[in-house]
């Protein structure tokens, strides 16, 4: 199997340009392609999973990834899937979640001798000149045929801005840069960014008079992308000071049974055919499935140790035995009143609420329990001497838990 063949195996093409010149550079190994990835927070989330995996995947056939972070388009924000404009970040806000992407980005890319790049699109974005972008690249663009594509059409009736309608621009421009100064010739997306892409190869087919190709790869579960990485509690980040190693674990060990097969496919370096072999799987089988996906993507991002204590954890929680290797929170003096902490208080300490109003609603409906214990009364305390040395476990619904400790 071909390495363009096995991309569409595993479920990842969504749509293309130039389908035999596609599979020929990337086939062998002749593809400096990028990816854009907008530095809208410290970390990132495992909604860029998708693409950092593809990356690492397609750099192991020989192709030369380029990382693009954008330092420039971060300043403007991406309209596509969104009902409004997102919040204008500082431009030390923005350097700073540059830097943060870099380090974790080296754990999936191997940036060394020159087998992938990373460059920020501030580099030429920042520095341009108004009249000379609606010279040089204006006319190559239609504004009616802009408005057709989906990503704006959806936010017109809630008021599409100015700053987000150049949005497209800044994208193509990026893909026109990275072709002139580093031979890039592919690019890689999500099924929500195809409309930006196609511009990208427009604008370099007319003002260069050159072939160039873009290539589309969907975010995991195709549609679902956009959903991908968040929970009732907030998004997922590939961060273990914002999503701890054991509850980046859990939330691929409680994928729907439905959903275990694809992310097997599209994110992990298992062999097809052994992933084939699972589809045959039934019934407890899937749970099964569900904890070889959790152990590979953790050990992935994590490392191999710290996948393995997020087995042991879980396991241990399933059995209610041997709590060691369990996620832990431990309190402070700070964290008492009277040497006691009320519930609610507990539940947002321990992160498996974002609110106190979302703590009180999970007590009144039956999902909080202390050490298998129900807790019905949301004035609960918990008394300082009352936490034992090795700790008590707070639940919130069936997966959800943490060991509280005292410090």
């Amino acid at each position: 199997m071909t390495v363009y063949e096995e991309l569409q195996a595993r479920g990842l093409i969504a749509q293309v340009t130039d389908e035999e010149e596609i599979r020929e550079l990337v086939n062998n190994g002749k593809a400096t392609f990028y990816i854009g990835f907008d530095p809208t927070a410290d970390s990132l989330h495992v909604g860029h999973f998708m693409a950092l995996c593809l990356m690492k995947r397609l750099q192991m056939a020989g192709n030369t990834p380029i990382a693009l972070i954008g330092g420039g388009t971060g300043m403007i924000g991406d309209p596509s899937g969104r009902s409004d404009m997102r919040q204008m970040m500082t431009v030390e806000t923005i350097q700073h979640n540059c830097e943060c992407f870099k380090k974790q980005m080296s754990r999936f890319i191997d940036f060394s001798d020159g087998k992938a790049m990373m460059v920020n699109n501030a580099d030429w974005l920042m520095n341009l000149n108004y009249i000379e972008v609606l010279r040089e690249v204006g006319p190559h663009f239609s504004v009616n045929r802009m408005l057709t594509h989906e990503c704006y059409k959806q936010r017109m009736e809630r008021g599409l801005t100015f700053l987000e309608f150049n949005y497209m621009i800044m994208q193509s421009y990026d893909f026109y840069m990275l072709y002139q100064k580093y031979g890039c010739n592919m690019q890689f997306g999500g099924d929500d960014q195809w409309a930006n892409m196609l511009g990208g190869t427009e604008l370099i087919r007319r003002k260069l008079g050159k072939d160039a190709y873009a290539m589309t790869i969907t975010l995991l579960l195709n549609s679902e992308g956009k959903k991908m990485g968040k929970t009732q509690s907030g998004a997922v980040w590939l961060d273990p000071n914002k999503t701890s190693p054991f509850d980046f674990y859990q939330y691929w060990r409680n994928v729907g049974d439905a959903d275990v097969l694809k992310c097997l496919r599209m994110l992990t370096f298992l062999p097809l055919e052994q992933i084939d072999e699972m589809d045959k799987w039934e019934g407890s089988q899937l749970n099964q499935a569900k904890e070889i996906l959790a152990y590979e993507l953790t050990s992935l991002v994590h490392g191999e140790e710290e996948a393995k204590k997020a087995q042991d954890g879980a396991r241990a929680l399933f059995s209610m035995g041997n709590a060691a290797d369990m996620p832990t929170i431990e309190l402070t003096e700070e964290d008492f009143t009277e040497d006691a902490i009320d519930v609610i208080s507990l539940l947002v300490k321990a992160e498996l609420v974002p609110t106190r109003s979302e703590g009180r609603r999970a007590i009144q409906q039956g999902g909080v329990s202390i050490d298998g214990e129900k807790v019905t009364d949301i004035y609960h305390s918990v008394a300082k001497a009352d936490i034992p040395e090795n700790g008590l476990v707070l639940k919130r619904g069936k997966k959800k838990f943490k060991k509280i400790c005292v410090k």
